[in-house]
């Protein structure tokens, strides 16, 4: 007889649409503890720009793999779950039901699933690649990537260097698209027993709420919290540098964007990204999908989940 899975209530879902409010109040209800599952928060010392939970919004909730890297430090999905996972394990042994919250897609998917095999890095390849962006431009790297694997370009933000630059890595390396690698692994370890949830709102309701969240961003520091990054010399061009709100902050402590052109720019590539969320969480197919309305039906279902018999 194969061992129980440890059983988790996943809270997924496009940014700004109060996962983290709501994990909060069904922990406390649970009695749970929440692991992160958003690729930005994990890193120390960017937390407007991320929109991470202050400890009074945390209402004394234990929270886990906030603040486990620099924003210099590689951090990418094996090593999300292989900090994920041990985390887990520990709640499961002493009875506290984990909520896993966040909405990076892919985190969610590697912890869920596993993760598929890919050549290592080349470092010939990789820098010459890089040269190529610098050279000719994301926009005809991301076309590059169209052309060899669609799909991947799909999935793939034109603007996000690192990703494609590693997608075409791959291909030439392998000599096969790199979705059709991720296609045939297909993500099925099934390491836990998962409810996942995904939240979602009416698209006017969310972009009010972008809306707000951008300028509050500003009011509460985004500058000074960017400035203070650069000043500790990390990069712009770093990983977690180019993220929406800190490429943008950069933008305008140059000088190039005033205040309320910020804010705009923002607003627009969060509505984007808050698209391709959705876009992704849809593609996943097995997410019961609320509104933040809905609670009380959110509780009584995760209740049911953490205490049905093996």
């Amino acid at each position: 007889m194969s061992e129980e899975r440890s059983r988790i209530l996943v809270i997924a879902g496009p940014t700004a649409t109060g996962k983290s409010s709501l994990a909060v109040e069904l922990a406390l209800n649970l009695g749970g503890e929440i692991v992160n599952a958003d690729s930005m928060q994990v890193f120390r010392g960017m937390n407007v720009g991320t929109a991470k939970p202050t400890r009074e919004e945390m209402r004394g909730v234990p929270h886990h793999l906030f603040d486990v890297a620099d924003p210099d430090e590689p951090f990418n999905a094996a090593r999300f779950r292989s900090i994920a996972i041990p985390v887990i394990e520990q709640l499961a042994r002493k009875g506290s039901p984990c909520l896993v919250v966040g909405g990076t897609g892919l985190y969610i998917r590697a912890l869920l699933g596993g993760l598929f095999q890919c050549p290592e890095a080349s470092p010939e390849l990789r820098s010459r690649l890089r040269k190529e962006w610098e050279k000719g431009g994301g926009a005809a790297m991301h076309d590059r990537l169209r052309r060899l694997d669609p799909a991947a370009s799909e999935r793939i933000h034109p603007n996000d260097q690192v990703r494609v630059i590693r997608a075409l890595e791959v291909i030439e390396l392998t000599g096969r698209p790199f979705s059709s690698m991720a296609r045939g692994h297909r993500f099925r370890e099934e390491a836990f027993d998962a409810l996942k949830i995904c939240l979602y709102m009416d698209r006017e309701g969310l972009y009010e709420r972008i809306h707000h969240r951008s300028r509050r961003m500003m009011e509460e520091g985004l500058l000074d919290e960017t400035r203070t990054l650069l000043d500790r010399g990390y990069s712009e061009n770093l990983k977690p540098m180019r993220a929406i709100g800190y490429r943008h902050a950069v933008m305008c402590l140059r000088g190039e964007w005033g205040h309320e052109e910020t804010v705009q720019r923002i607003r627009i590539d969060t509505r984007r990204y808050a698209k391709r969320q959705f876009t992704w969480f849809r593609g996943e197919g097995d997410y019961a999908w609320r509104t933040g309305e809905e609670r009380d039906r959110m509780l009584r279902e995760a209740e049911a989940f953490f205490s049905r018999s093996p």
